[in-house]
This record gives C-alpha cells, sequence and structure tokens, in this order.
C-alpha cells in the first residue's frame, strides 16, 4: 500500500446492489475495488454504515450578493456534517442571479477557495435570457431553473407560458435540462391572515397540479428533459405517473420537510415554505411516490435567510426552511419508520440526483467513483439542538425533534473533511 491508499470496511457498506459487508478501496481519490469485509483495512467501522455522499442538487446558498443569508464556507460546512459531498446551487437568490456567462463567472469567483464539498451550479431561465442560455450550458452549467409564479426576489422572474415555451424549445436544442418551480399563479392569493391554516389555503395543491400539467404539456410539445422541483402536492402524482408511463422525460423530487413534517407540526414562521407543507394524509401520499418511483430524488431545497426575515408570521416570513446538515437523519428516521432500508435512502438522495444532474463519479460506492463516502450510525439518536448547526443562521423547524442517524465521519476523495476546504468546482464533463 502506498501512502495514498486507503481502504474502509463496514459490515453495512451500501452499494449500488444493496446493503453488504465489504471493504472499499481508495487510491489517489477514487473507489479502486469492492472486497470482502475480512480485507485489512486502515479504518474499520463495523456495524457503523458506509454511505456514499449524499447529493444534493437543492441548494440555495446566496453568494455573492446575499451573503449575511447564507455563504459557501457556512452552506458546504454544514453539508459535510451532513453527509453530503456534493452540491449544485441555484441560481438565486444570489446577486447576480446565475443567468448570463458574467454572472455565473461572479459566483465561481465567490466560491472559489472557499467550499468544504464538490459544488456545481445550475443556471437561470428568466424573461429577456434565451441568448444566454446555450452559452452557459458550454460554460458547463448543470440545467437550468425557472419559476412559472413569483420567485420571490424581484431579479429572478417567472417565465410567462410563451416565455417558458421558447426557453425549453432552446434548451432541448442542445439537450439541456430544465428544472422548474410549479406552482400556477392563477391559483395563489394572499393569506388572507397571518396564521398557517390562511398560508396553506393561499397557496392550494390545484395550484403545483395546474402548472405540472402545463410542463408535461409543453415537454411533449418540445421534446426538452423537465424536473419537477420541491414537489409538495401529492394531487401531482396522477399526472406525473401517467407522463413517465408514456415515456415523456419527465421527474420530479420532494424534500425531507415534506416527508417528515404535516400542517400541524407548524407553530412558527421556521416552518414555511413555498410551496407548503400538507396534511398528514398528503405526505402518506408522498411516500407512496416514492416508493412507486414517481418521486426519484430527496434533496433539501435549503433556503436560508437573515433571522429578522423569518421573524414575521406566515403571511410575510421569509419562506424557506434550512436542513443541509439534517435531511440524512430527517428522512432515514420517517422511511426507517414506514419499512424502508437504507439502499431506499442512498437511491433517492445519491444515486438518483446524482443521475438527474449527470454529476460524474457520484452518487454510488463503485470502482472509478470518487471516493466520496460517508460513516453513517442508522441505531444512534439525537436531539436537534440549533447551536449544533453549521449554517449561517441556526434556524430550524427539527429544533428539539429526537431523530435517528448520526453522521461521524464524512471523506471527499478519500480525505476526510476537515476544517480546509477541499470541495472543487464542478461542471458538466462535456463543457467547454
Amino acid at each position: 500500500m502506498t501512502r495514498d491508499d486507503l481502504v474502509i470496511r463496514s459490515r453495512r457498506t451500501v452499494l449500488p446492489e444493496g446493503e453488504r459487508p465489504a471493504a472499499v478501496s481508495i487510491c489517489s481519490g477514487r473507489i479502486t475495488t469492492i472486497s470482502p469485509y475480512d480485507t485489512p483495512a486502515s479504518v474499520d467501522l463495523g456495524d457503523v454504515a458506509l454511505l456514499p455522499g449524499l447529493v444534493d442538487t437543492h441548494v440555495h446558498i446566496n453568494e455573492p450578493g446575499r451573503t449575511e443569508w447564507e455563504g459557501f464556507a457556512t452552506a458546504t460546512r454544514a453539508a459535510a456534517a451532513g453527509g453530503v459531498t456534493t452540491l449544485v446551487d441555484m441560481p438565486l437568490n444570489s446577486l447576480p442571479p446565475t443567468v448570463d456567462p458574467a454572472a455565473l463567472a461572479a459566483k465561481r469567483a465567490a466560491a472559489e477557495g472557499a467550499c468544504a464539498v464538490d459544488v456545481g451550479f445550475w443556471g437561470g431561465a428568466i424573461p429577456g435570457n434565451t441568448p444566454s442560455l446555450r452559452p452557459l450550458h458550454d460554460l458547463g452549467v448543470f440545467g437550468f431553473k425557472c419559476f412559472t409564479s413569483d420567485s420571490g426576489v424581484p431579479e429572478f422572474p417567472p417565465l410567462a407560458p410563451a416565455e417558458m415555451k421558447a426557453a425549453f424549445q432552446e434548451i432541448a436544442s442542445f439537450g439541456g435540462l430544465v428544472i422548474v418551480h410549479a406552482e400556477d399563479p392563477a391559483a395563489l392569493s394572499p393569506p388572507s391572515g397571518g396564521d398557517y391554516a390562511a398560508f396553506l389555503t393561499s397557496r392550494p395543491p390545484s395550484a403545483e397540479r395546474r402548472a405540472v400539467e402545463q410542463v408535461v404539456r409543453l415537454v411533449e410539445e418540445t421534446g426538452v428533459r423537465a424536473h419537477i422541483l420541491h414537489l409538495s402536492a401529492a394531487d401531482c402524482l396522477d399526472v406525473l405517473a401517467a407522463a413517465q408511463a408514456g415515456g415523456l422525460p419527465v421527474t420530479a423530487e420532494t424534500c425531507p420537510h415534506y416527508l417528515t413534517l404535516c400542517d400541524g407540526d407548524a407553530g412558527t414562521s421556521a416552518f414555511k415554505c413555498c410551496p407548503p407543507i400538507r396534511d398528514a394524509a398528503n405526505r402518506d401520499r408522498l411516500w407512496q411516490g416514492l416508493a412507486s418511483g414517481t418521486i426519484s430524488c430527496v434533496v433539501t431545497d435549503h433556503s436560508p435567510c437573515t433571522p429578522d426575515l423569518k421573524r414575521g408570521d406566515f403571511a410575510t416570513a421569509w419562506g424557506g426552511i434550512s436542513s443541509l446538515q439534517l435531511g440524512l437523519p430527517a428522512v432515514w428516521t420517517a422511511a426507517r419508520a414506514r419499512g424502508h432500508d437504507l439502499a431506499a435512502v442512498v437511491r433517492w438522495m445519491s444515486e438518483a440526483p446524482a443521475a438527474l444532474a449527470a454529476v460524474p463519479g457520484k452518487g454510488a460506492i463503485a470502482p472509478g467513483n470518487d471516493a466520496d463516502l460517508v460513516a453513517f450510525a442508522p441505531d444512534a439518536t439525537f436531539t436537534v439542538d440549533p447551536a449544533s448547526l453549521h449554517h449561517r443562521h441556526p434556524v430550524t423547524p427539527y429544533e428539539g425533534r429526537t431523530l435517528t442517524g448520526v453522521v461521524q465521519a464524512t471523506w471527499l476523495r478519500g480525505a476526510r473533511v476537515g476544517d480546509a476546504p477541499a470541495g472543487h468546482l464542478l461542471t458538466r464533463p462535456e463543457a467547454r
């Protein structure tokens, strides 16, 4: 063995074919072989599980421009503490938003040398920037985000139907991916009051369903590959299942908060997000959508802000939940109670997001992949203390909750993640 070699073994190694005892050999940052558990090892985890690093394709880091909300250093430290080794950063709420090559250069400059884990970037599709989509694609963004309704920030407006079709056609022309915040603005209304019931009524399931139906129609017309972000309303599942059964390239994700919380939990504005957390029956149906494969990914939609913006009531507070550090144990706590195994959680939170964005070398413990690994104690429990969180402002709806599953260590390309930032900035491999 050379000094670059490392062998990590666990009786609960989660591989693409399932969980089994195995030893993972690493050289120069990549996985070389998967061997029997009795292979001599540098690190023996015993019954602590060995997972591939999670891939979170829905993260708002907000730097540059709104770095007081979050930043690359804090967000990526939180990610590593939660077993996430790869992020793809959303094109908003940074200033400038990532909607042209100059803005992408600014985003990359802000991230350079600051990241504890690997980071890639989405581009944005907004009114008037269709000519910038192909140049952004050529520069290596992983796809393009758009909104059908108000984004919450004025510099990232939604696309009207004709603008959306033009953007979809352009993205289809170069084989790109479009990711959509899908809520129909005609079905949304200002909350009639400041409590959660009024907020929930203001963003009904029909708003999501109508927008998802619109996306499916445009996929049929343009052939673009499309992905529905942060699916909250289970009423959309039959639309998505029919589209997928018909061979349309439409996928969907949901988030830990939609799978683990419900409207009855929403005591403070820390629970506010858009689209909203709905009732327990809706939550059960989302789990059914995951089990059937209609929903393929679970990602956080980590969307922080300064505490003052979160202090209002449900009509006025910022809508976003920060859960980079807590997504894995939150999902695992609920998944195991519903009879799902670690292999399913890895499929939803690592393999499928890596495949969605086509992030090379990520998403599975397999020879040739980056040695991004997580030691995860699946039976250990902890109580969420905001003081232990690494994202910039420790506001969380999980405060005081007992969760199962503790991240004990995270490796990025075979090196234990520590205080020194070692993350790479990622681009699509075929980018110029």
